[in-house]
Order: structure tokens, then C-alpha cells, then sequence
């Protein structure tokens, strides 16, 4: 296709660069950063801080190297070199120039370490996750069906060069996640951490137990939970945090695991196709996932610094996810299927109950074409929920 989509973002990141002398845009490996950055900055110089060389020059001499790339420049994947984030600190101080520096990089943790301790109230921080719905539909790329957008996946690459989706994602795996987590924790044993990535995407759109994987995997409690962490900070995964409001019932403390991409979601569970997903006893946990994942991406991609959770008690009872409103709730229910039922309402309206006098507004997402608008009720299609 080699077609230039735009970002959602872009212009929010442009709107900040005559405010903040530093501009950071974070994300998975292959979400688009390098690509947009390069767009939207064409008068920027570009410095890869994966090239080993240059890479060096900054680690050694790292006065010389700023002094070399003072202004109007990206440096990308700049968390290789986080010695380098204090001397970016005092340039800015010095110069008070908006825009100087535009900052990449693709592993969350190291990146946002090096920001909160030296360029804090310097920086504008931004997150570029794989293609949301709404950049698809623009370009004519969103699939018919839910099952085959979510096979395809969200990656860039998967469209730009018409790649097969089950190729990409098992080189996916290969190229950048083995590759930045046994880099980041100093794995040695891979087949352990492909059987824990398996383990997770079996648990998708369910509540995270650490002892359960911990044990499924044969390692220890505190190993799960660094690895669930790095795969966090990595844009692999994202943890959704219950509403822990007491409304007078037991609530849930655990929180939901999904992946920011269903593509690299049914690889992982082996499911290769359309029809296998339809047949697959996990399709409403990868539905769910898919469209708690567009929510998170409309977040980032629209500055909109919304906080979501699910709600659930100890009997079971659940709201997939949550908005708190300024008099109550936005509360949404997501459900595979393309035909509605009574049925399907019966969790929010639960929920209505439970926090009254709290005013709610109810939506149910699902697997078909039409929208609806019921006197109590939302009924979005999957595929309309950014519109």
C-alpha cells in the first residue's frame, strides 16, 4: 500500500511543540512512531540511538554528541541512553527554546523513569498505539467482520505491506519482544517466557492471578509479576483496574488483563482464521479485548485522559467497563454476538440499582452492524463505537 494514514494524534503533538521544549512519544515497537515523527517533523535531523555508533558517541562524549544535535532533532529510542536525559535537561533550561527536542522510544519503563526524574514540567508525554478504528475507516481498512479485524490485528506494517498477519506476529515475537524483554530481565530459558505470553493471552479478559500463572508457568510468584510488569511497560499488555467504590457488596481488587492488540492476541492462542475464532470458545474474551483495547488507543490518540475500569463483585456480577461521570456512570456491556436479547442488559441494570440515586447512561456493545437507540438503553455496533 506504502500510503501515509493519518494519526489521530499528529496534530495534538503538534499543537504542543510551541509549549514544552521537549516532546516524548512513546508506544509498542512498530506502532507507527518513527513514520509519524518523521512526517510531522521533516525539518527535524533523525538519530537512531539503536545504531550501535551512534549510540556510543552519546554514551562517551555526550556533551560533544548535544553539542553536534543541539536543536530541531529526534532522537529515537533515546531510553538506550538515559545518561543523556540530564544533559537535555540543562540545554532546555538554557535555551528556553519550545520544540528543541523530540524524544522516541519504544520501552515505556526505562522512558518514563528517565522523564520523571529529569525533564519533569519540561516534557510533553504522548502514547502512538498500533491503528485505532477510526484511522482505518478513514483509509477503507476496517474489516467487514469483527473476527477478521480482529485476526488482522492493528500494526502498520500488516497493512502498509500487505503482510499475512500470522507471519508478522510470529516474527513479531521473535524480532522485538523476546528480544526487548530477555534485554530487559536477562531471561535465558525463551521457551519459559513463550509458554508465560501463551498462559497470558489464555487469560485475556479475565482477572489476573499471579499464583495461577506463576504455577502454570513453574516459576515464582514475584517472576510473574515482573514479567507481567515489563510486558506492561513494553505496550504488550494493559491491566484494567476494578472501581472499588462499596456499594455495600464485596467487590473485586483484581484487575482484568488485556492485550493492546487481538492480532498478536489470536496468534498467540493459535487461532489463524475468521471461522476458527467464530468457533473458538474464547471469541467473547477476544471480542471484549478488542474493544476495551479501542477504547484505550481513543484515549491516547485523543488526549483525552479518561480513567476506565470494570466493576464486579464477589458473586460475579460485572459491568465491562466503566466511566465515572460527573453525576454517575457511563457503564457499557460487551457481547460477541450479532443478535440482541433482554438478557444482555441485565448486568448494567443491576448495576443501576446497586448505585442509585447515581445517574447512569447504559451502552451495550456487539458483534453486529446496526445501532439502536432504546428508551433505557445504547445499542452500538463494534464497529461505530469511535464514531
Amino acid at each position: 500500500m506504502n500510503t501515509f494514514i493519518n494519526r489521530q494524534i499528529a496534530p495534538i503533538i503538534q499543537a504542543q511543540k510551541s509549549k514544552f521544549p521537549v516532546l516524548a512519544i512513546t508506544g509498542p515497537r512498530q506502532s507507527g512512531k518513527t513514520t509519524l515523527l518523521k512526517e510531522l517533523f521533516s525539518d527535524y535531523r533523525y538519530v537512531s540511538l539503536e545504531n550501535p555508533n551512534i549510540r556510543a558517541f552519546a554514551l562517551e562524549d555526550p556533551v560533544g554528541f548535544l553539542n553536534q544535535y543541539n536543536q530541531k532533532v529526534i532522537f529515537d529510542e533515546v531510553q538506550r541512553v538515559p545518561a543523556l536525559f540530564s544533559y537535555i535537561q540543562s540545554r532546555v533550561d538554557e535555551s528556553g527554546q519550545m520544540g528543541q527536542f523530540i524524544l522516541s522510544g519504544s520501552q515505556n519503563f526505562h522512558l518514563l523513569n528517565s522523564i520523571t526524574q529529569t525533564l519533569a514540567g519540561r516534557v510533553a508525554l504522548f502514547k502512538l498505539l498500533p491503528f485505532d478504528f477510526t484511522e482505518l475507516k478513514a483509509n477503507g481498512l476496517l474489516e467487514n467482520s469483527y473476527a477478521g479485524t480482529s485476526i488482522k490485528g492493528f500494526y502498520p506494517a500488516i497493512f502498509d505491506r500487505d503482510i499475512d498477519p500470522a507471519i508478522f506476529y510470529a516474527n513479531y515475537v521473535q524480532t522485538y519482544l523476546e528480544k526487548d524483554v530477555t534485554e530487559l530481565l536477562n531471561i535465558r530459558d525463551i521457551k519459559l517466557f513463550r509458554t508465560f505470553l501463551s498462559l497470558c493471552a489464555g487469560r485475556a479478559g479475565q482477572l489476573v492471578n499471579f499464583s495461577s500463572l506463576a504455577n502454570e508457568c513453574d516459576i515464582t510468584h514475584n517472576t510473574a509479576k515482573s514479567w507481567l510488569s515489563i510486558l506492561e511497560s513494553s505496550y504488550i499488555i494493559f491491566l484494567l483496574q476494578p472501581y472499588h467504590q462499596n456499594f455495600n457488596k464485596r467487590l473485586v481488587k483484581s484487575p482484568k488483563l488485556y492485550f493492546y492488540d487481538t492480532g498478536l492476541l489470536t496468534y498467540l492462542l493459535g487461532i489463524r482464521t475468521p471461522d476458527d475464532l467464530v468457533e473458538n470458545r474464547l471469541k467473547g474474551h477476544v471480542f471484549e479485548n478488542m474493544i476495551l483495547s479501542e477504547y484505550q488507543k481513543k484515549n491516547q490518540h485523543l488526549y483525552l485522559h479518561e480513567d476506565y475500569y470494570f466493576w464486579q463483585d464477589s458473586n460475579g456480577h460485572e459491568v465491562d467497563l466503566l466511566m465515572k461521570k460527573n453525576k454517575g456512570f457511563a457503564v457499557f456491556e460487551v457481547k460477541a454476538t450479532q443478535t440482541i436479547s433482554e438478557g444482555l442488559f441485565k448486568e448494567m441494570d443491576r448495576f443501576e440499582q446497586i448505585s442509585a440515586p447515581s445517574e447512569l447512561t447504559k451502552t451495550l456493545i456487539y458483534g453486529g452492524d446496526e445501532n439502536e437507540k432504546r428508551t433505557k438503553y445504547n445499542v452500538l455496533s463494534w464497529k461505530n463505537i469511535s464514531d
